[in-house]
């Protein structure tokens, strides 16, 4: 898995993103208040089993982290990887 893929923030379409050959793996989102929805992550059939969507999952929790806003995961797959690295669940919680 490659942590060097450069996470886009594009606001006008609410969702991070990679740009990848081409293709364009992202989480969708929404933002209210202190809180940010991750609603649905979204990687193209030609990028499946690369690791991308566990890739972008760990770049937005990193920048939820920095700007301390609080998890609030809608998508599955989102989910599952919370349970899979319960070290981030402390993201769904009020910080301060």
């Amino acid at each position: 898995m490659d942590d060097n893929y450069k996470l886009i923030h594009n606001s006008s379409k609410q969702r991070f993103e990679f740009h990848i050959d081409g293709f364009k793996p992202h989480i969708e989102f929404r933002e209210r208040g202190n809180k940010i929805y991750l609603e649905h992550t979204r990687v193209p059939e030609e990028l499946e089993g690369k690791g991308i969507a566990s890739n972008l999952v760990k770049q937005v929790f990193r920048i939820i982290e920095q700007r301390q806003l609080v998890l609030v995961p809608i998508c599955d797959f989102v989910k599952s990887y919370l349970e899979r690295h319960p070290e981030w669940n402390y993201l769904t919680k009020e910080r301060s």
